[in-house]
């Protein structure tokens, strides 16, 4: 049989051309090599420079080889995060003529790394929690898409920090099944499957000595099955809100950051029922929201601050006509950005008297309105809207904390 490259890119195959097919990959030489980090795997991997490119290469039998290379090309129609496929070869023989195991390709993922490699250095608890969270995220989202992994661990997923986010990425799909909808039970043996493999490999790391000492294995593998269950219920019960409900959609925004989850995207479907809100949920690490939000409008806040007016903002641009992700003719979102602060933000603070908001920074005024109208929504149960929140607060708020506030200085 001749060798064969199925590629999913026309100018991948000859620049896997230059690769040795003929060596049994445990003995690829090292001018073919890069020297990164690997995890555990049951199967031989290399890294290898292909052209321009860091390719990840595995050898496994045929028929998985394949089905694995099919099965990350739906997740990446699917944009769930995992590695890229590029091809797979087939037909390879050694230098005798006798068969060699074929070989899964796929793009080496720039700037992460398998657990074991983060683990070198003793990991703080926090930073643990928030790998865990990542892995939780993208196991909702496989489950979400009808994906049962079968074999989710830390072994099985590669971790990247991007843009202060700690996102995780399915790296072996070989025992994975996509369905149009996962069934609980499905989900439920998934998720058994996690808490069971995380347990085991944070024991394995404890033993080594590279685990903190107040961290439990087994609680840390429980706790991935209390994240994902709070995650799902969030994200996948239906919420149809009436027209002008907004403090409904920030109560449960409120819920997700209770969780320990930020939204990165938010769509709102307009219909004769109702708002229909969907939510997707990233972790974020310190400083995010301050970067983002100077990034996007100009202004420097600190962080709880960010968090409040990019909720604000993010709720506003939804409702823009001229707002549509992924649309080459939609306004940019650094343009609806400085829209909003140009259109709602000056505005809303310069509503407030000058006499009354002296001395207190703009973002503190702009989010001490939001959380005023969040709590008069609340008592009403309907969204009052941001004009009457800024008349309550002027008359019956600022004036009580200027005094407050100027009391020390006059005794």
């Amino acid at each position: 049989m001749a060798l064969q490259i199925s590629a999913t890119n026309p100018e991948h195959p000859a620049l896997l051309l230059e690769l040795p097919w003929h060596v049994p990959l445990e003995d690829w030489p090292q001018e073919h090599l890069v020297p990164l980090p690997r995890g555990i795997s049951r199967h031989v991997v290399r890294y290898a420079q292909a052209g321009g490119e860091v390719v990840a290469v595995k050898e496994l039998a045929e028929r998985p080889a394949l089905r694995e290379y099919e099965l990350l090309r739906d997740l990446d129609r699917l944009g769930i995060p995992a590695v890229d496929p590029l091809g797979v070869v087939t037909g390879r023989t050694d230098s005798d003529g006798a068969p060699l195991e074929p070989v899964l390709i796929t793009r080496h993922l720039n700037g992460s790394l398998p657990y074991r490699s983060m683990f070198e250095t003793t990991l703080r608890p926090a930073t643990m929690h928030r790998l865990m969270d990542a892995l939780a995220v993208l196991l909702v989202r496989l489950h979400l898409a009808g994906f049962a992994w079968g074999d989710c661990s830390l072994s099985n997923t590669l971790f990247r920090r991007d843009a202060g986010a700690y996102a995780a990425y399915l790296v072996d799909a070989e025992t994975g099944e996509l369905h149009p909808r996962l069934s609980t039970g499905q989900r439920d043996y998934d998720l058994d499957l996690a808490r069971v493999n995380i347990s085991g490999e944070l024991l394995d790391l404890e033993a080594s000595g590279a685990l903190h000492p107040s961290v439990d294995p087994v609680e840390f593998g429980t706790e991935i099955c209390a994240r994902y269950q709070g995650l799902w219920q969030e994200l996948t019960r239906t919420s149809v809100y009436p027209a002008g409900k907004y403090h409904y959609i920030e109560r449960r925004i409120r819920r997700l950051n209770d969780l320990g989850f930020d939204v990165a995207e938010m769509q709102i479907d307009h219909s004769s029922n109702g708002d229909t809100v969907t939510f997707v949920p990233k972790v974020v690490d310190a400083g995010h929201h301050q970067r983002q939000l100077l990034r996007l409008t100009g202004l420097d806040t600190e962080e709880n601050q960010a968090r409040r007016l990019l909720t604000d903002l993010e709720s506003w641009m939804v409702t823009q006509d001229d707002h549509a992700p992924g649309d080459p003719l939609a306004a940019r979102p650094e343009v609806l950005a400085h829209r909003w602060v140009r259109e709602v933000f000056r505005p809303t603070v310069r509503r407030v008297p000058a006499g009354l908001r002296a001395g207190i920074d703009p973002a503190e005024i702009y989010h001490q309105l939001l959380e005023h109208r969040w709590y008069l929504s609340e008592r009403a149960q309907h969204d009052i809207g941001l004009d009457m929140a800024v008349e309550d607060y002027v008359k019956n708020i600022l004036p009580g904390a200027r005094t407050s506030l100027q009391s020390p200085a006059s005794e």
